[in-house]
């Protein structure tokens, strides 16, 4: 039986406290360390876990050559700006990397980050979490079986339930007060959701506003998105999402409904249902029992050190760098078309993939 993989969690805010809670609890892992700029945040984790506290990236995987993964939850403007810096000294050490979403708030830091996996040849992860659930487990096989057949759409409709009666004035130093913070943060889900199930997006059509409430407030952040796109397998494509703007009605704050020429499913609030429709026939409902949204983040975490574990081919690693690279560039032609006044803007070329010549026959 292979030994457990050391790991170092850097950022030690919310999310980093729920990665360590699921390296703690998986099997295939020991948490060593954890590490912030702030020291107070460091330490109480340190205490919380039992593990060693370290305020620089540098001087945890100086103490710790042995650690087999870093994992960056640090967040930053727009809510990934602070990744690029402790993920590139963690991979020029030689380290897998495991990154929160979005890879990169910018997306020319995100191609070097990928790229620079690929040179040092190190699993490059991101927190793609929201197809690693039952729901989305039993879309596939529908699919894989045969019973969507060739796609005609998909609509992803996810983001916040609200209204403007709950709606308070912004905080002008808040890392949400950028115009894209919204969308650079938020859209890699449901465009990472889109590209799972139908593939790579060819072409995009967006637009974007902010509600009176937002606007009257001096509120910066663009908090409506609506994007219209083309797939590479011919299938058209709709992904709507608003920031606590309006109540979200049916669905829930997260539905995904793919229709194909056999058959049609849907994926209610991420976790929780499923249900698949054939022309003539009751529908087909899988209800999990599953309310925890958390529950998505053991999962996705389990699959990374799975695939690390197993040392599965670069090309194979699940929500990889690379995917998540593809869903940034999504959300960047999203943001040229938009600034462009609803033109078409055909996504950024994505690294080609050359494989392992130790497994191509």
């Amino acid at each position: 039986m292979n030994s457990p993989l050391k790991v170092g969690v850097v950022g030690m805010g919310g999310i980093g406290h729920t990665h360590c809670r699921c390296y703690k609890n998986d099997a295939l892992a020991e948490l060593i360390c954890v590490c912030d700029l702030i020291k107070e945040k460091a330490d109480q984790a340190a205490e919380e876990f039992g593990v060693e506290a370290f305020y620089s990236v540098k001087e945890m995987l100086s103490a710790h050559p042995e650690l087999d993964i870093v994992d960056v939850t640090t967040s930053g403007y727009e809510n990934g700006s602070w990744h690029y810096v402790p993920a590139m000294e963690a991979m020029d050490a030689g380290k897998n990397v495991l990154v929160e979403k979005p890879i990169s708030n910018e997306v020319t830091e995100a191609r070097e980050m990928v790229a620079f996996a690929a040179e040092k040849d190190v699993y490059l992860g991101c927190n793609l979490n929201h197809y690693f659930t039952q729901p989305a487990e039993r879309a596939m096989k529908y699919m894989d079986d045969g019973q969507i057949g060739q796609q005609v759409y998909c609509i992803n409709k996810v983001g916040f339930d609200g209204s403007e009666m709950g709606y308070g004035a912004p905080d002008k130093l808040s890392r949400w007060q950028r115009p894209y913070s919204h969308a650079k943060a938020f859209l890699i889900h449901p465009f990472s959701v889109m590209r799972y199930f139908c593939g790579n997006v060819t072409h995009i059509q967006a637009f974007m506003d902010r509600p009176n409430a937002r606007d009257k407030a001096g509120d910066l952040m663009l908090s409506i998105q609506s994007i219209h796109m083309k797939f590479e397998n011919g299938c058209v494509g709709y992904l709507l999402s608003q920031r606590g703007d309006a109540a979200f009605g049916l669905g829930g704050w997260w539905s995904f409904e793919l229709a194909g020429t056999r058959g049609t499913f849907v994926i209610e609030n991420c976790v929780e249902k499923l249900t698949y429709f054939q022309a003539g026939k009751e529908p087909e409902v899988m209800d999990t029992g599953i309310k925890d949204f958390s529950s998505t983040f053991p999962n996705r975490i389990h699959a990374y050190l799975e695939d690390v574990t197993n040392q599965v081919p670069k090309d194979y690693l699940r929500s990889s760098g690379r995917d998540a690279l593809a869903c940034l560039e999504y959300i960047f032609a999203a943001i040229d078309s938009y600034e462009s006044g609803g033109e078409i803007v055909r996504p950024h070329a994505l690294p080609p993939m050359h494989g392992d010549p130790h497994i191509i026959h």
